[in-house]
């Protein structure tokens, strides 16, 4: 197990048709990441995260900064040297050799293990897994999930320092995605490795993650926990990317003690006002599950047309329109809405976010219960 650490790291690929002759793919990333930690790098695409775990891996050079296993500089260590195992989202398995084979040839080719401990860390470790009853097998005889299963053990019998996972779980179905998720969580809390865990999907990052890093355009947006993330957002894109279906986002503008949007004026109370002192513009965000639905004459902040409903068993989306603005609500699996009638919508003030209108900086954040009692189970 290692600290792992990234200080002001920064990648620039040469593009002669980029201005300035280059593309800065990341861009003075910085980050801790504990010994035995879980952290996520999550983002849309092409905002950096692979290039930083291939940079961590040594299979990509670093322009500027250093990265650092337990304090050592690793930064122009080739990648055999760097006490790390991966795991790609396209497996890697040999195709010719068996699962044995598979598991054992990294120790093979880069221990001095014997050649009876390499076979029984191959069986523990197939054991721990459950593939023990496929070590014979080759890889095409296997379905995905098995597969997947043989590509960790592969990583898992090096005993590396960190692991590093690129959307390793993006080929499966989604049933057998969401078991991977749980037993990848479960592994990683039994060997206590030190994990970086590549991927887009944000149900993985928000269930998998002790923390998770939000990257975007190849800079480092916020680092926290899924909940802070989720709650807590430091800007506009962070809130709009962190969470499914995501925040509902509305332009207003600061007129005395109220917003004044498209569809409707807000009235600005207690630190809501405190909030947009000195600013003329912000964006008013709130989360789908925040938006209150009710009858048109129940006093609402605006009444809304209800476009489309998406059952999804536990819960209804709802798809709604006010003049020119749109927003999405959810609300309980057994409340009917019916497409093509109109509801009341309002915005507590407690669930409300402002974003600064020109930075997309976060003004204030919703109020989340810190009091509130907590189960133990």
């Amino acid at each position: 197990m290692a600290r792992l650490t990234l200080d002001g790291v920064t990648k620039r690929f040469r593009d002669d048709d980029a201005p300035g002759g280059e593309v800065v793919a990341v861009d003075d990333l910085s980050v801790d990441i504990d010994d035995g930690e879980f952290l996520v790098l999550v983002g849309p695409s092409g905002c950096g995260k692979s290039t930083t775990l291939r940079m961590v891996a040594g299979l990509e050079s670093v322009t500027t900064g250093e990265v650092r296993i337990d304090g050592r500089d690793v930064t122009d260590r080739a990648a055999k040297s760097r006490d790390i195992a991966m795991v790609f989202q396209s497996y890697a398995l040999y195709p010719h050799m068996t699962v044995r084979r598979n598991m054992a040839f990294g120790l093979e080719e880069s221990t001095d293990m014997p050649d009876d401990a390499i076979a029984e860390t191959v069986a523990e470790t197939a054991a721990m897994l459950d593939v023990e009853a496929l070590l014979d097998r080759k890889p095409r005889e296997l379905s995905g999930g098995q597969q997947q299963r043989v590509a960790l053990g592969r990583a898992i019998v090096r005993d590396p320092a960190v692991f590093l996972m690129d959307e390793p779980l993006s080929n499966l179905d989604a049933k057998l995605r969401a078991q991977m998720r749980t037993e990848l969580q479960r592994l990683q809390n039994d060997l206590g490795v030190t994990t970086v865990y590549v991927t887009h999907d944000q149900t993985e990052a928000m269930t998998m993650g002790d923390r998770i890093a939000v990257l975007d355009g190849g800079r480092l947006q916020q680092v926290g926990t899924p909940l802070e993330c989720y709650h807590e957002p430091t800007n506009e894109f962070v809130a709009g990317f962190v969470g499914d279906p995501s925040m509902n986002f509305l332009d207003c503008e600061v007129r005395g003690d109220r917003l004044s949007a498209a569809a409707f004026d807000y009235p600005l109370v207690g630190d809501l006002r405190d909030a947009v002192r000195g600013t003329d513009r912000v964006t008013l965000g709130v989360r789908p599950e925040d938006v209150a639905l009710s009858g048109p004459d129940d006093d609402p902040t605006f009444v809304a047309g209800v476009d489309v409903v998406e059952p999804t068993g536990d819960e209804n989306v709802v798809h709604l329109t006010a003049g020119d603005e749109t927003l999405v609500a959810t609300v309980p699996g057994m409340r009917r809405v019916e497409s093509g009638t109109e509801v009341g919508v309002s915005l507590p003030p407690e669930t409300v976010h402002l974003f600064d209108g020109q930075t997309g900086e976060a003004l204030r954040n919703r109020v989340v219960d810190d009091e509130a009692e907590r189960v133990s189970l």
